[in-house]
């Protein structure tokens, strides 16, 4: 008898990928002192005012969501979002540690960091996962209304960066906001739910 792998090659290197670019994307704006939207920039904004690392916030953040993810998507795709946000958490750290810029303009980290954590979300959603917190929401938004993922992540980006005000200088704020704009039109233009649930022997999850 053949037993069957729990997660497929295919989708192992997706997650990876995916957790890779998310990671990198958060490194780029933590080099500029700048934020992004969800509970990603939430996060972000938090490891400025705590003593704390950006993973450990990022996680406990994480985690309330993954009960409405357990209700909502399955065990599957919580399991994988689970391994994504551990994976982020742990990740994001090390690529700080390794990594060190000698210049890098806000304006270009703000785009670099949209788009390298646009990608990433994507590989996550196109392999039944997701980086946990609002990406949850997000998708079972989708699912029932089809509004799509990355405008309701904007709406909710609002919110993060009328509190930011409040903490960082303006013109940070607009070049984050810049990177969210930017990582959000990524994922709106170029990915749909029905691509999520990816492994080519496993059917999209049905709206």
């Amino acid at each position: 008898m053949k037993l069957r792998s729990p997660i497929s090659l295919y989708d192992a290197q997706g997650l990876a990928f995916g957790i890779l670019m998310a990671s990198l994307g958060v490194v780029f704006l933590k080099a500029c002192g700048l934020i992004t939207g969800q509970t990603a920039g939430a996060s972000v904004l938090l490891s400025y005012l705590l003593p704390l690392d950006f993973g450990v916030i990022f996680l406990v953040v994480s985690l309330p969501f993954l009960w409405l993810s357990w209700k909502r998507r399955g065990k599957v795709f919580t399991l994988r979002t689970l391994v994504a946000v551990v994976g982020i958490s742990v990740t994001t750290p090390l690529l700080e540690s390794w990594i060190s810029f000698e210049r890098l303009p806000p304006l270009l980290a703000a785009v670099l960091a949209g788009a390298t954590a646009g990608a990433g979300l994507i590989a996550l959603f196109r392999h039944n996962a997701s980086a946990g917190g609002l990406g949850v929401l997000a998708l079972i938004v989708e699912e029932r209304t089809g509004f799509r993922t990355g405008w309701f992540q904007m709406c909710f980006d609002a919110v993060v960066f009328g509190v930011a005000l409040f903490v960082l200088p303006l013109d940070l704020i607009l070049y984050s906001a810049l990177g969210a704009a930017v990582l959000n039109a990524v994922i709106a233009w170029n990915f749909r739910i029905h691509q999520s649930g990816a492994s080519p022997d496993q059917p999209a999850p049905k709206a």
